[in-house]
């Protein structure tokens, strides 16, 4: 009989002292950087830089990606057999334009600019460092950057197509008139006859063309003018985002410069009703009127138990949107309207450019000025006011609270719920006729001066 033993393992010995331990391939690495570079991009954007300009949080995302390359070249050479020297050149090349972005910060005419020029050059870094990776990077590692360089590449391509489909952009001119108020020209658009004269004042993210459904009927009646705030639809840029009471002067100064003549029914839709109560503070002798069409209430922030978590979101996400819609992301987002094909064509046009997304993101920056502005108003006496509530937002904690106290401005006033969306009071017909009614019933009651039915 022979007897068999075990054969024992014996573990690899350990390297000797300043010996070089074993090397393995780059893989882990590659993906261990590519994520880490993605998290600082979104950290640096969406936190550092929470609501930046254009050019800060791009700026921002770009060395948050080129942080990741830099890891990248420097973990794959001092820690894999695997080393990849190369992509210290995106890492330079993210990084430094990166760092330009946010210390220069350039306005929007030097980006669009610019956007003729990096496309092209962001395509040569995608297809030089591919040629890098190919003869670098092998096994599963490889698949992982594929997708990387398709990014780049597809960046470059959406932003060039963003860029020419700008200027193939059908040209919907104007259907008003521009006035300069000092430092920027306003569009108004007025039509009909008679007084007092509407004024209607924009939501966030729209335009006097969201009005369509609501100024030809006001029209038939009286006269009714619809407007862009700076930066809106046809308006050009001011400075620096305007709060309350200076938009109130700029209205001010618009109005007087087309001749138009009060008294004034001012209609105000979602953040456009704020605005509305501000000008009614500083110009109380101009306003007979008021209509509020689901707007937002001046204690928002304290009467709304959510709103605060929800303005702290928009505010970091409606900053990533001119970045966005520059390179073409935007083409990626169902932009719709309910409004008649026409006017819904014309609307999406001009709102989904990079000009109203950095609007909507100035307007968002200021909007606790604008609320607390609002505050002034404390009362609207006897003059009519007709609150209306879309029965969309009746279960969010603190509206229909927020409608109420809205309405109690005015003895003389009518509050009603109606079967609606939010933007459903402009965009939908039935919806939009109860909008109509609601404007004209206080137009009856500033010429009768009888209190609005109901009463």
């Amino acid at each position: 009989m022979s007897v068999h033993h075990p054969t024992r393992r014996h573990p690899a010995p350990e390297p000797a002292a300043g010996e070089a331990k074993p090397r393995h391939g780059a893989g882990g690495a590659i993906v261990a950087s590519l994520a880490a570079g993605a998290a600082g991009a979104l950290v640096l954007a969406l936190v550092v830089f929470a609501g930046g300009t254009e050019a800060t949080i791009t700026g921002a995302l770009l060395l948050g990606f080129g942080f990741g390359w830099a890891l990248m070249a420097v973990w794959s050479v001092r820690r894999t057999a695997q080393p990849q020297r190369w992509a210290a050149v995106p890492a330079a090349a993210m990084t430094g334009t990166g760092a330009a972005l946010v210390i220069l910060n350039p306005g929007d005419e030097t980006l669009a600019v610019l956007t003729w020029i990096w496309p092209p050059l962001l395509l040569a870094l995608a297809a030089w460092t591919y040629l890098q990776a190919r003869r670098t990077v092998a096994g599963k590692a490889r698949w992982v950057l594929t997708p990387v360089f398709a990014a780049l590449v597809l960046t470059s391509i959406g932003a060039t197509y963003a860029n020419v489909a700008l200027t193939r952009e059908v040209d919907y001119a104007a259907p008003g008139h521009l006035y300069d108020v000092g430092g920027h020209r306003l569009h108004i658009d007025c039509r009909g006859h008679g007084s007092p004269t509407v004024v209607l004042s924009n939501g966030l993210g729209e335009i006097s063309a969201s009005w369509a459904r609501i100024t030809g009927p006001v029209a038939e009646t009286t006269r009714v003018c619809a407007y862009d705030r700076a930066g809106q639809g046809w308006s050009g840029n001011a400075a620096d985002p305007l709060d309350g009471i200076e938009s109130a002067e700029d209205l001010h100064t618009l109005l007087a410069e087309a001749g138009e003549r009060g008294p004034y029914v001012l209609v105000g839709h979602s953040t456009g009703g704020t605005y509305a109560l501000t000008y009614a503070a500083r110009y109380p002798d101009q306003v007979a009127g008021m209509v509020l069409l689901d707007s937002s209430s001046p204690e928002q922030f304290t009467r709304m138990p959510a709103y605060p978590g929800q303005y702290q979101l928009m505010r970091r996400g409606l900053a990533l949107m001119p970045t966005f819609r520059r390179v073409g992301l935007a083409e990626l987002i169902p932009w719709t309207s309910h409004l008649p094909a026409t006017d819904a064509e014309k609307v999406i046009a001009l709102t989904s450019t990079t000009k109203a997304a950095s609007n909507q993101r100035d307007e968002l920056s200021v909007i606790r000025d604008v609320f607390t502005q609002a505050q002034a108003l404390t009362t609207f006496d006897e003059r009519p006011l007709t609150v209306l509530t879309a029965s969309e937002n009746v279960g969010t904690d603190g509206w229909v609270g927020a409608q109420e106290q809205l309405a109690a401005l005015s003895v003389n006033h009518v509050h009603r719920t109606v079967d609606s969306t939010h933007a459903g009071l402009l965009e939908d017909a039935g919806p939009a006729a109860e909008s109509v009614r609601a404007i004209e019933e206080v137009i009856a009651s500033v010429r009768t001066g009888t209190p609005l039915e109901g009463q």
